[in-house]
């Protein structure tokens, strides 16, 4: 280390006397000005999104099919739109269908395989003829199903803010096992998986607005909330007494006794590690906001425990918030902490639907009903 002499060292406590006071001064300004040019950009970003076209209530709700079109056009050039850019019919299809019990999995405002899925079951259903894009008859009977908006608006609550959260949840399960609950990382994951949403499009919909302040009113989509906790006098009608599970287009549809289509949803159906099985099945029964336990025999690529291990409920469960039993062993239909990859990639083995779908399925599953597996 370099010596200093007792004058310079002097001279130099003098300067630093005389210039911390100004140097403060300038770090407080520069402070200031970084705290407000932060504040001018996220109201920069949050102006730019407000101005986004057709995003609004009333034009989503009002959003209608240019019937004078091609159908097939219409739904190439939605596809080849801009990923960032929601589309304001789309927004009304998506939650016609979910509200219809055809679910085109979580609300985006995209074009994609699961919303296509989606129109084809419910054409089916309608008595129209199978297609996978938008046309008018479709779009017409959609509207029939319904007439109230599409998109309405949510007060956040005192309660909303209570949570409760967790601060991260850990990639690995052996450490999601040290969590006292598998919660919500925050009120905007909360708020979006409440209703049907992905957490993009709610935050698209709601430009610059808090989504951790009590009093702020959201637009969401006017879709059933998704709820929590254990219910009784089950199955509600209409019942469920078979449910057909598609390995090759990825998807669950339940019926009832007389062989109608009563719902539909998008699914991640088994991987290669563990493919979903064959044959029939039958429901044993249901559980909500269920415990997972990892058996060392599942041998999960990435888990190294030896012994078995649990993971406490939650929506971040990695069978997220319903368990429905089947009669064979170590499968179920369940739910996800992840709903905006339903569809889009691989399970554990078992038939993975977004929370509220499981949900959904499990109020009007009748205990015993088939589950058929259809190969791919």
């Amino acid at each position: 280390m370099r010596r200093v002499s007792v004058r310079a060292g002097l001279a130099v406590l003098i300067l630093a006397g005389l210039s911390g006071p100004v140097l403060a001064e300038k770090a407080k300004s520069q402070e200031s000005k970084n705290q407000e040019s932060k504040a001018q950009e996220s109201k920069a970003q949050a102006d730019k999104a407000s101005e986004a076209p057709g995003l609004g209530r009333d034009a989503i709700n009002a959003a209608a099919l240019d019937k004078g079109g091609d159908p097939k056009a219409a739904s190439r050039k939605a596809r080849a739109k801009d990923d960032d850019k929601p589309d304001p019919l789309t927004v009304k299809v998506q939650v016609l269908l979910d509200r219809a019990r055809f679910s085109p999995g979580a609300i985006d405002g995209r074009d994609g395989e699961n919303l296509q899925g989606a129109l084809s079951a419910f054409a089916v259903a309608q008595g129209l003829p199978e297609t996978k894009s938008l046309t008018p008859d479709v779009f017409d009977k959609l509207q029939a199903t319904s007439p109230d908006p599409v998109v309405t608006e949510y007060t956040i609550t005192e309660d909303d803010m209570k949570g409760p959260f967790v601060e991260k949840i850990p990639p690995k399960m052996e450490e999601q096992a040290d969590l006292p609950a598998m919660d919500y990382t925050n009120p905007r994951e909360m708020l979006a998986e409440r209703f049907h949403m992905s957490r993009d499009l709610l935050s698209a919909l709601n430009p610059g607005k808090p989504f951790d302040k009590a009093g702020t009113v959201l637009t969401v989509a006017a879709v059933p909330a998704l709820e929590r906790g254990k219910v009784k006098d089950l199955p509600r009608s209409p019942k469920v007494a078979r449910i057909e599970v598609d390995k090759a287009s990825r998807d669950v549809r339940a019926f009832d006794k007389s062989g109608k289509l009563l719902a539909y949803y998008p699914a991640s159906i088994g991987s290669e590690e563990k493919p979903a099985p064959d044959g029939s099945a039958k429901v044993k029964g249901v559980a909500f906001e269920p415990s997972y336990t990892y058996n060392p025999k599942y041998k999960f690529s990435g888990v190294k425990a030896k012994s078995k291990f649990s993971i406490h409920p939650g929506p971040n469960n990695p069978v997220g918030l319903v368990w429905i039993d089947l009669s064979i062993p170590s499968y179920g239909i369940h739910g996800t902490p992840d709903p905006e990859k339903v569809g889009k990639t691989e399970s554990h083995g078992c038939i993975r639907l977004t929370n509220w779908d499981a949900r959904d399925l499990a109020l009007h599953v009748e205990r015993g009903a088939k589950v058929e597996f259809k190969p791919e």
